[in-house]
């Protein structure tokens, strides 16, 4: 039995325990909050929420200030975004002012698309704006293609089925690998389908949709998003024929998605698990940027660095370093998946 002084200790230690077990869940439960909102302070995060605002907008009022907003955040796709409103009347000069508030602040997104957009922009501008306009594009290349749309939002153009993996298809002839390629597209416009502008994966098997072409060094725009209701939602990105960038329900600890989408999964030697968390709520859309120079890859999940120049491993064979040019892989299975705004530049 404890009496007096030992059993005063004894209480004394019991609720200071208990104190120190609540300040840290408190503690805990505080980081994780300051994690989701620093999450969706930044301007990728913020994007995605302006977007889904404006697509419930019902005034052009509302559309305008969400336009705006839209031009403040300096990212690529929020130029995108903003430049599928040059042609809506009543909102084609504040889309035309979102459009050169980014580009003329970022010269890394200089390309084609771009040029096009801001001679479209210029034509409905007037005043500082259109002769800021001019002189950024008399400092542009033609030459210079930059971000290039891989997916229309119409159909599978530039899309195919996949044939085996890179080794096994180089290892085939040109008439085995044509017979099945033909195979391959019959089972892709199955598995995958344009639904209202996105890229949908409406199959049960694990049939990637590839590019036609391939690619060597790359940057790469891609959203995504889970669908809530799918049985076990998973998906991926391949890079140059090999998995992957890692997309996956967090919730789904049993598999270790706690971690987090954006990782390289496969890889073995080098780190496969993303740096920290940065996924949106399940059946949310989620921002990826890809930087693929030699075997070394980037990953930004929304707006967060989660890879950090990582050697991408050949899953195919080990011993062999990577693919130095090779095509770009969307995989998902378990789950209805989504993909939109695909761009790709090509790095010299």
């Amino acid at each position: 039995m404890i009496t007096g002084k030992s059993s005063m200790v004894l209480d004394w230690k019991n609720r200071l325990l208990v104190f120190l077990s609540v300040v840290l869940v408190a503690s805990g439960n505080l980081c994780l909050r300051a994690q989701k909102i620093d999450q969706y302070k930044t301007p990728e995060g913020r994007l995605i929420q302006l977007r889904n605002q404006l697509e419930k907008a019902q005034n052009v009022g509302t559309q305008k200030k969400i336009l705006q907003e839209i031009g403040q955040t300096g990212t690529f796709i929020g130029m995108t975004t903003a430049a599928k409103f040059l042609n809506v009347k009543g909102l084609e000069k504040t889309a035309a002012q979102a459009v050169a508030d980014i580009a003329l602040k970022h010269k890394e997104y200089d390309g084609i698309n771009t040029r096009q957009w801001l001679v479209q922009s210029m034509e409905i501008l007037g005043g500082s704006s259109r002769k800021a306009i001019e002189e950024y594009l008399q400092g542009t290349s033609k030459d210079e293609a930059g971000f290039v749309s891989i997916f229309n939002g119409k159909d599978l153009s530039g899309w195919k089925g996949l044939v085996e993996n890179p080794i096994k298809r180089a290892s085939m002839t040109s008439d085995e690998l044509a017979k099945a390629q033909v195979k391959a597209d019959e089972t892709m416009r199955k598995d995958w389908k344009v639904e209202n502008g996105l890229l949908a994966y409406v199959g049960s098997g694990f049939d990637n949709i590839c590019t036609v072409r391939p690619y060597a060094d790359f940057e790469m725009y891609v959203d995504w998003k889970l669908d809530p209701n799918g049985k076990e939602p998973d998906a991926g990105i391949y890079l140059r024929g090999t998995p992957q960038v890692q997309i996956w329900d967090i919730a789904r600890v049993n598999v270790g998605a706690q971690v987090g989408s954006g990782g390289l999964y496969n890889n073995q030697k080098h780190e496969s698990k993303p740096l920290q968390v940065a996924d949106n709520k399940l059946g949310e859309w989620n921002s990826f940027y890809i930087k693929m120079v030699g075997d070394k890859v980037t990953v930004k999940l929304n707006g967060v660095t989660v890879v950090d120049n990582v050697v991408l491993e050949n899953y195919w064979n080990r011993n062999l370093p990577i693919f130095p040019v090779e095509q770009l892989e969307l995989q998902a299975h378990g789950s209805l998946t989504y993909f939109r705004d695909i761009y790709v530049k090509d790095l010299k």
